[in-house]
């Protein structure tokens, strides 16, 4: 999906992956990250956030929640990390890094209430009145206030199977009065989710009705007298949908995969944020007129269509794999020496998968520190 635009905008991290890679400091199945640009990716963000009004919560899972990076990027400006479950939060938690949302996808459970709420994040997002219950007798015995976010979703807004949840219009009056009865939590504000997306006809980012809803229900939040502070408006939130989340009304955004230049939008290299991340593989062995290489970082939604092969870097076809089968190796069309280093790129969720990640500086050709999928240190080299 982004092979070209990697191409185009960051060549050095091909190079580097595939020294590091003929050197074995780096295995097939790793997803290389440029940890430089990610940073620069990063800085345009917040400064293009700073100029629209906007504050911004990184997002760590596309990247595998990963400590360095996160500790990293907050050093550019962000307010905050979202852990969008509580896995999630409770690595950050480890790592002292600070959480600033939680709950919208996942809601924290009822053992990890008094954990989360000791860690005192900015905002925690609600789906029903049962878990405000939880949250405000934990938040009274730990003898604080608590800020919440209401999770808004009406008929005709864009859900996605598994994560079916919030609370409609003509609901939110009842379920706002029943919230001011609980003495231990604040409400600040809403959340939705999608908001935006790439439109593929259009090759561009739009609004979709999720937004419209957002903002609906913090007019209304406002009109009853509520102090809405946080609209935040995830998904899809880079340089270029920035200024219509501001335009809309909105006040915080969650970028994830713009922090790695992985944006529909930037199929072609075109954009302000830069590739920073391949995925590295090698050829296993042959079949026929197919090579198959390493799989584990397949990532099904991930428009994976082409590769690049050996230090010519020949280009071929990706042929997907079958949504039943698990990606122990992904089949290539050709035939390839068994050996060969294999580069692809394309958007992904490194936290869903088995691989690596090694965090590279490529104007130095090294090797800064390896991870696995879910953030935890491999060491600088393998056993």
């Amino acid at each position: 999906m982004f092979l070209s635009a990697l191409q185009r905008q960051n060549p050095r991290l091909i190079q580097t992956a595939l020294a590091l890679w003929q050197q074995g400091a780096i295995l097939p199945d790793s997803y290389v990250i440029d940890l430089p640009q990610v940073l620069q990716n990063g800085r345009q963000l917040v400064n293009c956030a700073r100029r629209q009004g906007l504050k911004l919560y990184l997002m760590g899972k596309q990247f595998g929640r990963n400590p360095l990076l996160c500790r990293e990027l907050l050093k550019c400006g962000f307010d905050g990390i979202v852990a969008v479950d509580f896995k999630e939060a409770r690595h950050y938690f480890r790592h002292h890094l600070p959480v600033a949302h939680i709950g919208h996808l996942v809601q924290p459970p009822t053992a990890l209430l008094t954990q989360i709420l000791a860690q005192k994040p900015q905002v925690i997002t609600l789906y029903s009145l049962e878990k405000a219950q939880q949250i405000n007798q934990v938040a009274a015995r730990l003898g604080i206030r608590q800020a919440v976010l209401i999770k808004i979703c009406q008929d005709g807004d864009i859900v996605y199977p598994g994560q079916e949840s919030g609370i409609g219009l003509a609901q939110l009056p009842a379920f706002v009065a029943a919230l001011q009865q609980m003495t231990h939590l604040t409400l600040v504000g809403v959340t939705h989710f999608p908001c935006c997306l790439f439109d593929q006809q259009q090759k561009r980012i739009s609004a979709t009705p999720n937004l419209s809803s957002l903002i609906q229900a913090a007019q209304q939040l406002r009109q009853s007298g509520i102090d809405v502070r946080q609209i935040n408006a995830p998904s899809l939130t880079c340089s270029e949908s920035i200024p219509l989340l501001a335009q809309a009304g909105a006040t915080h955004g969650e970028p994830g995969h713009a922090l790695t230049g992985t944006i529909p939008s930037n199929q072609h290299g075109d954009q302000a944020e830069k590739i920073a991340m391949l995925y590295l593989s090698e050829i296993s062995h042959t079949v026929g007129n197919y090579s198959y290489c390493f799989g584990g970082g397949y990532y099904r939604r991930g428009h994976l269509t082409h590769a690049l092969v050996g230090r010519q870097l020949i280009k071929t076809e990706v042929l997907a794999a079958d949504s039943d089968s698990i990606d122990y190796t992904l089949r290539l069309q050709g035939r390839f020496a068994v050996g060969e280093a294999v580069i692809m790129c394309f958007r992904t969720q490194i936290f869903t998968t088995r691989s690596d990640v090694a965090l590279v500086e490529p104007l130095q050709n090294r090797l800064t520190a390896l991870y696995d999928s879910l953030g935890n240190p491999l060491g600088e080299q393998y056993a």
